[in-house]
């Protein structure tokens, strides 16, 4: 007997890709970060309750990380402006303004990978966007940073820059929104895999310790420039560190230092991939994170 014949219809159909879940579309991924930021009574509430239970019954709260960022970097000028042998006046607001934005880059990454396991409890009983915890993670670093900016209010006003603050100091309010933006797409990207792969934790911290000795916090690539030679050599080689642009954007302008264009181009660059590494992770991955936490 001969086989029967196929229905051309249904043979098409066996043949077409199956469709893809609503979940893993882009419509769905910027849903989520438009939807996350319409809800910012919730997570700016939570943000600031998250400084408040911190420093519950303290009683100077949120100022005690204002007290230690000082004197850390008071701490750290006046011992490596001896050894290295710079003017006192202009290395304390370098490693000031260094240690202030360092600490908020630095948590965008830390936390940021820890974001969605630290809030395991109301990812699954809070019917909200995943981008809720990332916004709030981000205004709590904000807030924290408003604190610290403090310092710099102070030691600017002692050791004011020889040749005085430039007009292009205000260059230093678009430089921290460009920041904030890399640090929401680093907490998704990194949050996302964190959660996946628990390992990855560790791993960025590691990776954290080792970037702040490589970025010229506590150190200066002009001194490394002027002792000349295989030092001067190896200065060009924090070009390729792009937390050193990163920090550069914002602190330039705040000491009075000249701006580089370059620096901006970089961060640009770094900003429109690490959105599209992001975006994409949230299209994938979203609907699993619930079940990875």
């Amino acid at each position: 007997m001969s086989a029967p014949a196929k229905d051309p219809e249904s043979e098409a159909g066996d043949q077409m890709p199956a469709p893809v879940s609503d979940s893993q579309t882009y419509r769905r991924a910027f849903g989520d970060l438009r939807t996350g930021f319409n809800q910012r009574e919730l997570w700016l509430h939570l943000g600031w309750q998250d400084i408040k239970q911190r420093y519950r019954r303290s009683v100077i709260g949120p100022f005690w990380i204002t007290i230690a960022t000082g004197v850390q970097a008071i701490a750290m000028g006046l011992l490596y402006s001896v050894l290295l042998n710079i003017d006192l006046r202009e290395f304390l607001p370098h490693v000031t303004v260094g240690l202030i934005v360092w600490n908020l880059i630095s948590a965008a990454i830390l936390e940021g990978g820890d974001v969605f396991v630290a809030n395991e409890g109301l990812i699954k009983q809070l019917p909200s966007a995943l981008s809720v915890h990332v916004y709030r993670l981000v205004w709590r670093q904000l807030l924290l940073f408003g604190h610290n900016m403090l310092i710099y209010v102070i030691i600017i006003a002692i050791f004011w820059p020889e040749g005085g603050l430039h007009w292009t100091a205000v260059f230093a309010i678009p430089a921290l929104v460009l920041i904030l933006l890399n640090a929401v797409w680093v907490s998704i990207l990194f949050g996302i895999i964190a959660t996946r792969y628990r390992d990855i934790a560790p791993i960025l911290g590691s990776f954290v310790t080792l970037m702040f000795f490589m970025t010229p916090i506590v150190w200066t690539t002009s001194g490394l420039q002027q002792m000349g030679g295989e030092a001067a050599n190896r200065a060009k080689l924090v070009e390729i560190n792009p937390l050193f642009h990163y920090l550069d954007i914002i602190r330039a302008p705040l000491i009075g230092e000249d701006q580089q264009a370059y620096h901006w181009y970089i961060v640009l660059g770094f900003t429109v991939v690490g959105w599209a590494l992001a975006i994409l992770a949230l299209k994938k991955y979203r609907a699993r994170v619930p079940y990875w936490v």
